[in-house]
C-alpha cells in the first residue's frame, strides 16, 4: 500500500525543501522516543518521508510511482535498503558535538537516535534534569559583559558575554542535575536586561534621541551628551535638520568578547529640533526679517 508522505510530514505536494526540513524538524522534536510522549513509530514514519522527499531524485520517483511502485521506499526504514547514511537521516550532522547536536532549543544525541529507531546503540546513561535560572542585568552589564555566582548545590560563577540580548539564554553544559554514575544535565541561564533611560541597543550599535534648541539647530552649538563610557562633547553643526543622525565612533556595543577594550560599534544620536510655542517681539521681527532673506 503506497503511503501519503506528503501528509505524514503535513505539508502540500508543491513544498519547497525549506518547508520539508521544518516540517520533520518539527515532528522529530515532539515524536523523538526518548522525550516524554514522544512515540517511536511516528518518528520513524517522519524521518522515512523526510529521506524521500529531501532527495529531488527519491521524491521524483515517489511522486511518479507511490512508494510501493518501482524500487519503492516501503518498509526500507527510510534509507532506501543502501545501507545508513547521516546525511539521509533528516538531520545536519556537521553540528555534532562529541555526540551531541543542537538545533535551537532542541538537542538530540546520535547514539540515543539510532538506538531508539534500531535497538542497538549506546547503553543509555541517566542524565540529570536540565535546571534553568533567571538573572537580571543592567543595560551597561548587558553591553559591557558581567559575572553572576549562581547558588545551586554548589556555587559556579557564568561569564555574561558583551553584547548579550534581552531574552537571551546561555547554556553551560554539566553544570544542571548532577546523576551518580550518570550524566550530569545542563544549566539554562535566561537573561533579562532593565531598560536605560537614554539609550537603545540596535545590533553594534547605541542609539538615542537629542532635544535641542531652533536657533542651536540654525547657528551650531556643542552639547555634552552622556554615554556608557562617560561625558563627550557632540558638535552640533550649522543648519542640521530633523532627524539628522550624528555619529559618535567606537562608542557602541562590543563586538568581542574583550568589552570596553575590544571594536567596538558607534553611537548614533537623532536630532530633534523643539520648536517654541510662544516668541516675543524682538524674535518675531529677526524671524520676520530671516523670512524676507528667504530662510
Amino acid at each position: 500500500m503506497s503511503k501519503d508522505y506528503y501528509k505524514t510530514l503535513g505539508v502540500e505536494k508543491n513544498a519547497s525543501q525549506d518547508e520539508i526540513k521544518k516540517a520533520f524538524r518539527k515532528l522529530a522534536h515532539e515524536h523523538h522516543p526518548d522525550k516524554k510522549g514522544g512515540n517511536a513509530d511516528k518518528f520513524k514514519e517522519a524521518n522515512e518521508a523526510y529521506t524521500v522527499l529531501s532527495d529531488e531524485g527519491k521524491r521524483k520517483q515517489y511522486d511518479q510511482f507511490g512508494s510501493a511502485g518501482p524500487g519503492g521506499f516501503g518498509g526500507q526504514g527510510g534509507f532506501g535498503g543502501q545501507g545508513f547514511n547521516p546525511n539521509d537521516f533528516g538531520f545536519d550532522f556537521s553540528g555534532f558535538n562529541q555526540g551531541g547536536f543542537q538545533g535551537g532549543n532542541v538537542e538530540f544525541d546520535l547514539n540515543d537516535i539510532l538506538g531508539g529507531i534500531f535497538g542497538g546503540g549506546r547503553p543509555r546513561q541517566r542524565r540529570g534534569r536540565t535546571i534553568a535560572v533567571d538573572v537580571e542585568l543592567t543595560f551597561e552589564e548587558s553591553i559591557f559583559g558581567a559575572e553572576r555566582t549562581i547558588n545551586l548545590d554548589k556555587k559556579l560563577s557564568v561569564k555574561i558575554p558583551p553584547g548579550i540580548e534581552n531574552g537571551e539564554t546561555l547554556r553551560v553544559p554539566g553544570a544542571g542535575e548532577a546523576v551518580q554514575g550518570g550524566i550530569s544535565g545542563d544549566l539554562h541561564v535566561r537573561v533579562h536586561v532593565r531598560e536605560h533611560a537614554i539609550w537603545q541597543k540596535e545590533g553594534h550599535n547605541l542609539t538615542t534621541e537629542l532635544e535641542i534648541k531652533l536657533s542651536d539647530a540654525l547657528l551650531g552649538t556643542q552639547y555634552n551628551l552622556k554615554t556608557l563610557d562617560g561625558d563627550v562633547t557632540l558638535k552640533i553643526p550649522e543648519g542640521i535638520g530633523f532627524g539628522e543622525i550624528l555619529r559618535v565612533k567606537g562608542k557602541g556595543v562590543p563586538t568581542t568578547s574583550r568589552g570596553k577594550d575590544g571594536h567596538r560599534g558607534d553611537i548614533l544620536v537623532r536630532i530633534n529640533i523643539t520648536m517654541p510655542r510662544r516668541i516675543s517681539k524682538d524674535a518675531k521681527k529677526a524671524i520676520e526679517e530671516l523670512k524676507k532673506q528667504g530662510i
